[in-house]
């Protein structure tokens, strides 16, 4: 079974790793994102999943379509800056005043 979604108006098709499509620009963005280690079917939905919601699209269930929620932000600022001095990130934090 493959994973479709629909995003811009078009729909794509997820399935052993690859992104089929008519519309060459969605396909070429798709498969910026394709995963080839999806093989199982639960794979294929996760990251048809994923890529929907990156692109603020819709996923083939089977009740209908569905809006796919947005995924976990990949970087935070947490990653950034320190907990305890947030004034003191960024990468040009040298360059600041001490006190």
């Amino acid at each position: 079974m493959t994973a479709r979604i629909r995003v811009y108006g078009k729909e794509a098709t997820f399935t052993q790793g690859h992104w089929a499509c008519d519309d060459e620009s969605l396909q070429a963005m798709l498969q910026a994102l394709a995963d080839p280690r999806a093989v199982t079917e639960e794979q294929e939905r996760t990251h048809a999943l994923y890529a929907a919601g990156r692109l603020g699209g819709l996923i083939a269930t089977e009740y209908g379509w569905e809006a796919a929620p947005h995924p976990e932000a990949e970087i935070k600022m947490e990653d950034f800056a320190p907990a305890r001095q947030p004034e003191r990130a960024g990468w040009l934090s040298f360059l600041r005043r001490r006190k």
